[in-house]
C-alpha cells in the first residue's frame, strides 16, 4: 500500500509540488526580509536574535517593519487566492475572481466609506468591509437567479456590479478631496505601513476562511460533478452554494479590508495550481492558499524593490501581471 502511494504519479507530483511550493515560500520570505532601502545580510538577522548587542536599528527594521509586512502579505495572498478557488469551482468558471465579479468592489467600498466618512472608527473597517462583501455577492446572486445561480449571469452582474460600486468609490474621492490621502496607497492595493494590528485583525478571519474552505473542498468536489447529481447525492445545493459563497466573500473582504484592492490574486494562482495539481479541491484548496502566500511576498518584494528608491503598491504589479493572464483565459474561452 505505502509503495503504491509512493509510485503513483499523481501522489507524486502533489509532494513535488508541496516540496517546491514550501522551498520558494522560504524564499520569498528570506529575499523580502533581506531586500529593501536597508539591506540586511544573513549575519545581521542572526545576530538581532542571537547577541545581545544586535544593532538596535536593524531590529527594528526586521521585527516592526518588515515582517507585520511580509506576514500580512501572506495572509492576504492566502485569503484571496482562496475566495478565487471557491468561487472558480462553485461557478465552474475559470473568470471567477472576487475583484473580478464585485465581491472586492463591495468590500471595497463599505471599507472606503468607513476610512473617509467615520476615520476615527478604523475598527469598523474589517466588519464592515465583510458586509459590503456579502451585501454585493446577494446582490450578484439575486440578478442572476432564475430557478437556479445561472454561471454566465453571474459572472456577467458581478462585472456590472463591479463597475457601478467603482463608480461610488470615485465619487467619494471626489467630494472628499481633501480627506482621501490615507486611501490612496489603500486603493492601489499596497502593503507598505502594515503593522502587527493589521497581522492580527487579519488572522482571525484567515483561520477562520482556510478552516471553511478545506472542511468545504468535499462539497465542491459534489456540486462539481453538477447540480443534479449533487441533489441526487442528497446535497442542499442552492444551500451549499449559498454558504460557500459567503465564505469566499469573508475571506476576500478580510483581504480588502488590510490592503484595499488587490486585484487578480485570486484569478491566478487557483488557474495555475489546478493546471500542476488538478481540480480535486481537497487538494486545490491547500496548495491555491500555499502558493496565493508565495506570489504575494514575491510581488511585494519586487514592487519595493524593481524601482528603489521608488516603491509600487504591489496592486499595481499584480495588475500588471493578472490583466494579460485574464484576456489569456478570454480568448481561449472564446475560441
Amino acid at each position: 500500500m505505502k509503495y503504491d502511494a509512493v509510485t503513483d504519479p499523481e501522489t507524486r507530483k502533489r509532494f513535488l509540488t508541496a516540496f517546491l511550493g514550501a522551498g520558494l515560500l522560504l524564499c520569498g520570505l528570506i529575499l523580502s526580509i533581506a531586500k529593501g532601502s536597508v539591506g540586511i545580510s544573513p549575519g545581521d538577522f542572526f545576530a538581532v536574535f542571537t547577541s545581545a548587542d544586535a544593532n538596535q536599528g536593524i531590529y527594528q527594521v526586521i521585527m516592526n517593519i518588515r515582517l507585520p509586512r511580509i506576514l500580512v502579505g501572506g495572509l492576504v495572498g492566502i485569503n484571496l487566492a482562496l475566495s478565487g478557488a471557491i468561487l472558480q469551482s462553485i461557478l465552474k468558471n475559470p473568470l471567477a475572481d472576487p475583484g473580478i465579479i464585485g465581491i472586492s468592489a463591495g468590500a471595497g467600498l463599505a471599507a472606503m466609506t468607513v476610512m473617509i466618512l467615520f476615520p476615527s472608527q478604523s475598527a469598523v473597517v474589517p466588519p464592515a468591509a465583510f458586509l459590503g462583501a456579502v451585501g454585493a455577492a446577494l446582490i450578484i446572486y439575486f440578478i442572476a437567479y432564475d430557478g437556479g445561480a445561472h454561471t454566465l449571469r453571474l459572472v456577467l452582474a458581478g462585472v456590472a456590479l463591479s463597475a457601478f460600486l467603482g463608480a461610488f468609490m470615485s465619487a467619494l474621492t471626489v467630494l472628499f478631496s481633501d480627506r482621501v490621502q490615507g486611501t490612496v496607497n489603500w486603493m492601489a492595493g499596497a502593503l507598505n505601513g502594515k503593522s502587527w494590528n493589521h497581522f492580527y485583525m487579519v488572522l482571525p478571519y484567515s483561520a477562520v476562511g482556510l478552516f471553511g474552505a478545506v472542511f468545504g473542498a468535499k462539497y465542491l468536489n459534489i456540486l462539481a460533478l453538477g447540480d443534479d447529481i449533487a441533489r441526487g447525492l442528497g446535497l442542499n445545493v442552492e444551500r451549499a452554494k449559498f454558504m460557500l459563497t459567503i465564505l469566499a466573500a469573508l475571506l476576500a473582504a478580510s483581504a480588502v479590508s488590510a490592503v484595499g484592492l488587490l486585484g487578480f490574486v485570486g484569478l491566478i494562482i487557483p488557474h495555475i495550481t489546478r493546471l500542476i495539481i488538478g481540480s480535486d479541491n481537497r487538494f486545490l484548496i491547500p496548495f491555491s492558499a500555499l502558493f496565493g502566500a508565495v506570489t504575494v511576498i514575491f510581488a511585494d518584494t519586487a514592487a519595493r524593490t524593481l524601482f528603489s528608491p521608488y516603491e509600487l503598491p504591489v496592486g499595481i504589479l499584480m495588475a500588471f501581471l493578472g490583466a494579460p493572464f485574464f484576456l489569456y483565459l478570454l480568448t481561449r474561452g472564446i475560441k
